[in-house]
């Protein structure tokens, strides 16, 4: 079969696009997926530059949580994988054949519901889906019978972005009529904080480059706020806010932005009703923040650091998926042959870049990724 192996941490010639990779095999409870549409996510990125950093400043690494690494080269990445069971392993019932599903990407480090403290994932600790066929567990293979929304779309609702912006919600216990601040607001996990916000009854605004306030607001922002612009962050947000409290921050970029939003929640704190919580679940802008820890305690800002949510979390979001609540933020797709393209284009993020890049194998490429090839031509 064709895909995309990871020879190693750097840069783009680390990723080889190969058509002589043997097909897997389904084992006992799994099945093999046929890949039509497979959306790229920010930690594809950091996991092949090795940009998830340790005390050590030369120190390259990968995705880590338990005591052993498990990413191994050469590793074939991607985990939101959408297709059709080609296969079924022992186990698995054999109608399951021909189902268009979504991925839930986790690999679950014990069997309960409401907790997943040593997470790994699809595409990290075995292979993933930038390849023509993928091995799955078939639990976590949720069939979706929408023909409403083409695979593509499908796979831009992948549980990379929309699972851990539900536990950063969850984790913050986000109720109905807070206001929520959400950095980083144009990408992946931006555009489901922003939709997840509405389904809770709550009310983001978001932050963001400049040229993508009508689609943000679009998707449900109360607000948008340009970053470029602001100098004076508590100010700037209730400029934009009409003065309303922040009840909570939702943080994807780390490094200097976050000590003031910090301020931004603790600004009044006469006039709040709950505490202030921060959930951080990226470092875009750098991966350490000055901030005193006097601000921290005698505020007493909650802070939730999150990376993966549990099974019972992406049981619901699969139940919304089907039922049509959250909408699609496709940018384009590319082949996956032409996936140094697609990398420079999600790293450059130009001007009209919102939601997510889907990667279609070569030959889905007419049905699946063809109709969607131009900046703009998804929904």
């Amino acid at each position: 079969m064709a895909g995309v192996l990871l020879k190693g941490h750097g840069g783009l010639d680390r990723l080889e696009y190969r058509t002589d990779i043997p097909v897997p095999m389904p084992g006992e409870g799994e099945v093999l997926v046929r890949v039509t549409a497979t959306a790229k996510n920010n930690t594809d990125r950091k996991v092949r530059e090795g940009l998830y950093s340790t005390e050590r400043d030369d120190h390259v690494t990968s995705f880590q949580l338990g005591e052993e690494p498990t990413l191994r080269f050469p590793r074939i990445q991607g985990a939101d994988v959408v297709g059709r069971v080609a296969a079924t392993g022992a186990g698995v019932d054999s109608a399951r054949m021909g189902d268009r599903g979504l991925l839930d990407f986790n690999i679950y480090a014990d069997a309960r519901e409401h907790l997943n403290l040593v997470p790994d994932y699809v595409g990290h600790g075995r292979d993933g889906g930038f390849a023509d066929y993928v091995v799955v567990p078939s639990a976590q293979f949720h069939t979706i019978a929408r023909p409403d929304l083409a695979d593509a779309e499908l796979a831009t609702l992948g549980m990379c972005s929309y699972q851990t912006a539900f536990r950063m919600l969850n984790a913050a216990r986000i109720a109905a009529g807070e206001h929520v601040l959400v950095t980083g607001a144009s990408g992946g996990v931006g555009t489901a904080l922003i939709q997840l916000c509405r389904l809770l009854g709550a009310v983001p605004h978001a932050v963001s480059s400049p040229g993508k306030d009508e689609a943000l607001v679009a998707l449900g922002a109360e607000t948008v706020i340009d970053r470029s612009r602001v100098t004076d962050w508590p100010k700037a947000v209730d400029k934009a806010t009409g003065g309303v409290v922040i009840d909570a921050v939702m943080d994807l970029v780390g490094g200097a932005l976050t000590n003031p939003l910090v301020d931004v929640m603790t600004r009044r704190m006469s006039a709040r009703t709950s505490y202030p919580r921060l959930s951080i679940a990226g470092a875009s802008a750098g991966n350490v923040t000055e901030i005193l820890w006097t601000k921290i305690y005698l505020n007493q800002v909650q802070i939730f650091g999150v990376s993966h949510g549990t099974r019972a979390e992406a049981d619901r979001l699969v139940g919304w998926i089907r039922a049509g609540a959250l909408q699609p933020v496709l940018h384009r797709t590319f082949r996956l042959s032409d996936i140094h393209a697609a990398e420079r284009c999600f790293m450059d993020r130009d001007s009209d870049f919102i939601g997510k890049i889907v990667l279609v194998p070569d030959g889905e490429w007419q049905q699946h990724g063809a109709p969607f090839a131009d900046t703009g031509g998804g929904r």
